[in-house]
């Protein structure tokens, strides 16, 4: 079993950065796809960035303002966030994909104020 636990999330202003923070318990290789998900209140969820052993992907919002990495080392995936909107305001999702099975951590909440 893996387990993920998502930090970093908070409330900042427009203009302002953030960094999320994954880590991961139980067993993931480099090569098993992880990603950041948000989903806001009455939408569907959608990839904010994914990171594996092909080029990163990001999200079209995402791109040019967010930084996905990953230490596999640490088995921890980070998210920089920089240049915030207020509409990037919702609940961010680590997810890691182990051999076609999802796992899923709690969420943490980013509040971007104007």
């Amino acid at each position: 079993q893996v387990q993920l636990v998502e930090s970093g999330g908070g409330s900042v202003q427009a203009g302002g950065s953030l960094r999320l923070a994954c880590v991961a318990s139980g067993t993931i290789f480099s090569t098993n796809p992880m990603a950041w998900y948000r989903q806001a209140p009455g939408k569907q969820r959608e990839v904010v960035a994914l990171i594996s052993d092909r080029p990163t992907y990001y999200g079209g919002f995402a791109q040019g303002r967010f930084t996905i990495a990953r230490d596999n080392i640490r088995n921890t995936m980070y998210l920089e966030m920089d240049c915030l909107k207020p509409e990037d305001t919702t609940v961010y999702y680590c997810n890691a994909d182990i051999f076609g099975q999802r796992f899923w951590g709690q969420g943490t909440q980013v509040t971007v104020s104007s």
